[in-house]
């Protein structure tokens, strides 16, 4: 009963760390490159977890690892910071928290195709109907005139959820915070002499606005938060923790209008609110 109540402490730490990434991905990529951010906020994280692993002295992952580690770093280290770093040079937070809604779907899907489980029927039904929900108010122009942005956002989602899933599946073998500094570590040797490439040639004319969001992405979002949310899905089991990702656009919408002070209208809050529902069910069902 203590590890799974502890489980959802730390899987709630977690995802309140996680609801200010949009927003301070947007502050970064007022001042940065797309480019910079994504692979700065992954080197930095790296650099980070690999001090720890080699502070725990950690043993290396086993072959047949690799590939899952592969799979998760190019969802969460490189396909979630980079496409919402670009979609957010179209849309603004409020408007990409809105897509939030269906991550918790995004990573049930995945779970589900990479455990071989079979859902029932009304597990594809509140699917397509979340799915509807938002891409129904993305048509409609709710989140913005920039289907670029909207497309981006959709396929950040996409692998965000195939990076979670697989996340989730190795901390029953390699532990919580050592998932996400292996996967960091895995991607160092591309992200690092990127970061170098692609970092600003007037550094001391960046807003130290921007350099803020990007201190937050790296070692918050890119690396502490996943520590708790990795862990809390290790002690409270992934199905029931990972419910806790339905409260994250509600966070993110808050921080976006109380920090960024974003327009966030009643729409939003009725989509958002209509995608979680959705999601929901679909979990209620996924086996």
């Amino acid at each position: 009963m203590e590890k799974t109540a502890n489980g959802w402490i730390n899987g709630f730490i977690g995802v309140t760390i996680f609801a200010g990434s949009l927003p301070a991905t947007r502050v970064a990529v007022a001042g940065l490159s797309p480019a910079f951010v994504t692979s700065a906020r992954a080197s930095i994280a790296a650099l980070l977890g690999l001090a720890m692993l080699l502070l725990f002295r950690q043993p290396r992952p086993k072959a047949a690892d690799l590939p899952s580690l592969a799979i998760g770093a190019f969802g969460t280290v490189l396909g979630f910071p980079l496409l919402t770093a670009l979609a957010l040079q179209h849309i603004t937070s409020a408007q990409s928290i809105v897509f939030l809604g269906l991550l918790p779907l995004s990573t049930a899907s995945f779970a589900v195709m990479r455990g071989g489980e079979r859902p029932r029927a009304p597990f594809w039904a509140f699917s397509l109907v979340g799915a509807a929900v938002v891409a129904g108010y993305a048509a409609s122009g709710g989140v913005g005139p920039s289907l670029e942005g909207n497309l981006l956002m959709l396929a950040a989602i996409v692998v965000c959820g195939l990076g979670y899933a697989e996340g989730a599946r190795l901390t029953r073998t390699l532990g919580g915070w050592q998932v996400i500094s292996w996967s960091l570590a895995l991607s160092l040797p591309v992200m690092l002499p990127l970061a170098l490439l692609t970092m600003p040639a007037a550094p001391g004319l960046v807003a130290s606005s921007a350099w803020m969001g990007l201190a937050y992405v790296s070692v918050f979002s890119m690396l502490i938060g996943f520590l708790f949310w990795y862990r809390g899905l290790a002690q409270g089991g992934i199905a029931a923790v990972g419910q806790l990702q339905l409260f994250q656009p509600f966070m993110g919408l808050g921080l976006a209008a109380l920090l960024l002070h974003e327009k966030v209208n009643g729409a939003m809050i009725v989509v958002t609110l209509g995608a979680v529902i959705c999601v929901a069910g679909a979990k209620k069902f996924a086996s």
